[in-house]
Formats: structure tokens, sequence, C-alpha cells
């Protein structure tokens, strides 16, 4: 799916085009965003600004995608962008334009802010597992290569079920955010074979090697993903561990 198997994660309001471009030494592949596509998420970004948050608020939400990966078109890296919503047209032509762009269109059922859960989005979709496959299904019927970015010790949630029937749905690439529960993510890989890529604490080859003997095929890195001392660390492990090829100075 990308190579090296290092991700950046995406930064509400910080992870554009600029900041993927960065990081092209280092990581295999970009999710820019969050980005919310319709109006209940778009009202509940502004909230979030409200109370200090960083948030992308473009008037057009999807020109905004389109435009941003367009910036990367010549950008040694995969872009992916994560989006909320709460309903599906607009994340179908979102996704038309990640497929346009050989994209990521990453469904965001991670968000844990009390706004976003408010409208039904963010994590509140790992509780609704019927909706969150149909989001999957809109956007792979749409062309895009479809991620969803989830989060563990959600109460009532259990990844190990919903992994497959998102691959059922469509999803090519679940990404975890483990939280404190790591070895979950060994109990996601055995129940599926969807591209897994690890998140949380990312930053050295320790933490790069306990993921990779949980099964996954991919690290993401969040907030020092614009920290290049973090960055070099963390694809030097990949590079060794793998046998993927070196970073660039």
């Amino acid at each position: 799916m990308f190579q090296p198997r290092l991700a950046l994660a995406s930064l509400s309001g910080e992870a554009d085009a600029a900041w993927a471009r960065a990081a092209s030494d280092y990581a295999g592949c970009a999710f820019l965003g969050g980005v919310s596509l319709d109006g209940p998420t778009r009202e509940a970004a502004r909230e979030l600004v409200a109370r200090d948050r960083s948030e992308f608020l473009p008037e057009d939400p999807v020109a905004f995608v389109d435009d941003q990966l367009t910036a990367l078109a010549d950008a040694p890296i995969r872009a992916g962008v994560n989006v909320r919503t709460t309903s599906v047209a607009p994340l179908r032509e979102a996704a038309r334009v990640a497929a346009a762009h050989d994209a990521i269109l990453e469904v965001n059922a991670h968000c844990r802010q009390e706004e976003v859960c408010a409208v039904g989005a963010g994590e509140t979709l790992l509780a609704d597992a019927d909706r969150l496959a149909a989001y999957v299904r809109t956007a792979s019927d749409a062309g895009a290569t479809v991620s969803v970015k989830v989060r563990t010790e959600v109460p009532g949630v259990d990844l190990v079920a919903l992994a497959p029937e998102l691959e059922r749905a469509g999803a090519d690439c679940l990404h975890v955010d483990a939280m404190d529960s790591e070895p979950v993510v060994a109990d996601v890989r055995d129940a599926c074979d969807l591209f897994l890529v690890a998140n949380n604490g990312v930053r050295d080859r320790a933490t790069v090697r306990e993921y990779l003997d949980y099964g996954a095929d991919a690290v993401s890195v969040g907030r020092p993903s614009d920290d290049p001392r973090v960055l070099r660390r963390v694809a030097a492990a990949l590079a060794d561990l793998t046998g993927e090829r070196e970073v660039r100075p």
C-alpha cells in the first residue's frame, strides 16, 4: 500500500500538503485532515475552534481535498485524507476525488471530541457497525482505496469483531490507535487480512518492533510527525527490521 511503511497520522488543522511534503524523506504515506465534510461535522469543527482547537474549515471541503491532493501530485509520498461525516453524499464526492489522485480515503471513526461525537461522527461510528460499513462501502464503490481510523478502549466496542465486517464492506486498511491496549493489534491481525497500521507511542526502534511483532504491516506517527529526529529514528528502525530502503540524510 505504501513504502516505507511509516505513515503520518492526521492532525486536525495542521496536517496539510506542506506538512506531508516536509516529512516525505521519511514516510511512505501521509493522512491529511481531518476534514469535516458535511453540515453537522463542520458545525462541530466550528465549536472546536471556538475553544481554541485547530481545525480545517474551508468554504468547500471537497474542493479543499482536491487542492491539497493536487499539491502532493509530485511528492514522493502517498497521500491519504481523513474525513468526518454524518452523511454519505459528501463522502462519495471526497472518495471520487481521492480515487482520481490515487489517494487513500480514510473514514474517521476515531475522533473522541465531545462536539464531534454529539453529531454522530468520530468514535460513535464504532458502536454503529452497520452505518460505518455503509460509509466504507460508499467510499469503496466510488473507487477509492479505503482506510478506517479506529481506536481501542471504546466501551462496548469489539474491534476484533468489527474488523472483518469492515473488510467485507470494502475496506483496504485499518488504522488502529492502540491507546494503552497494544496487544489488541495482534487480535485484530488474526481476525482480518486488512493492511494494518498501528498508532500510538511510535517513537523508536522498540515501539516499531513491538507493533511489527503484533502483526502490524506499518506504523504511524501522530504528534511528533513534524519532528525529523523522531521520524528518522522510526524510519531507520523500519528499514532495519523490514529490509526497506534507508531514508535520505
